[in-house]
Order: C-alpha cells, then structure tokens, then sequence
C-alpha cells in the first residue's frame, strides 16, 4: 500500500497537481497534515484546488492547519480533523498534527501515550524524517513554499512493516528515507 503525504499546500493548484501526477497518482490514501487552502497572494484558485480535493477517490485524511479558516474549509466535502486526525492500517498507527505548537517531545508523549507507530506533522515547510522514541517523525515539507526545496511523503507499507520516503518534487530525488 502507498499512502501520499502532504502539507502545507497553501493553495497552489499548480503544485497540487504536480503532485499528484507525478508522486501520488497510484497511491492508495493520502494524507494532508494542513495549511490547504490559504493561498498568501500566489494568484492560483483555491475553489478549483477544493474542487480537485474534493473529487479525490481514493481515502483522503487532513488534519487542519493554522491557516485553514473556516470559510476556506466551508469548501472541503470531506472532513477536516482537529487537532488530530488518525488512521490504522494493518497494524501500523498514524496521528496526524498540523505541528504548530507541538515539540518533538509533545509528538513523542503523546504517540508513546497512544501506541503510535508514525507521527505526521508541518507547518514548518522544512522536511523531517527521524525515528525517536520509538517513534517515526515525519513532516514532508511543502509541496509549493519550502524553506530549501518543494517535497512531499510516501509511506510505504507492506505485511513487514512500513519505509518511509521524502521526494524533492522539483528534481524527483529523494531526500531522505527510514523506517
């Protein structure tokens, strides 16, 4: 199974796309750690990046993000989840936080709290993959504003466990990956 991770989106319809033609068009979930509309002044259309969202087929988990507002999510037909979002599969356990006032010791608390196995987080546009804790950090960047390069997540999962990569969308190489 491939499950897309994403975040701070920020309303680019160009960088949305781009992913999901060339990262995510054969994943089976996505997840969105937040931050998906708002659009600071890029000149692209939020209803028609709602719209491409909404039409998604395939399961979709979002967690709301710091610059989510309401009117913005009144476009959304799927759920927004706050603070958290949460999914299972198999075995595996995933929380989901914008991050945006959470430590790496708070992710930690509560996923040990909560027997999760992947903590997703962003806000920061910066990619993270680490395992602490016993616990996988993952923030994949920003697909439309990051600080060093535009990237995105793929979790990876299979009867053995879970491989975890980030992808600079830019030149398709990839970042960094771990378990």
């Amino acid at each position: 199974m491939k499950i897309g991770v994403i975040s701070d989106t920020h309303g680019s319809l160009k960088a949305w796309r781009k992913v999901m033609k060339e990262y995510f068009a054969d994943a089976d979930m996505i997840i969105h750690a937040g931050d998906l509309f708002e659009d600071f002044d890029t000149g692209e259309f939020i209803n028609e990046l709602a719209k491409e969202m909404n039409g998604l087929r395939i399961p979709f988990i979002v967690a709301r993000g710091n610059c989510d507002a309401e009117t913005d999510l009144a476009l959304a037909d799927f759920p927004v989840a706050s603070p958290y979002a949460f999914a299972q599969i198999n075995s595996v356990r995933i929380l989901v936080n914008h991050g945006k006032k959470m430590t790496e010791e708070d992710m930690i608390e509560l996923a040990n709290k909560w027997n999760i196995d992947i903590f997703v987080s962003g806000h920061t546009h910066k990619p993270k993959l680490m395992k602490k804790g016993g616990v996988v950090l993952l923030n994949p960047g920003s697909p439309s504003m990051g600080k060093r390069e535009q990237s995105v997540g793929m979790i990876y999962l299979n009867d053995k466990g879970f491989k975890i990569k980030i992808f600079n969308i830019e030149t398709g190489d990839e970042i960094k990956s771990g378990a």
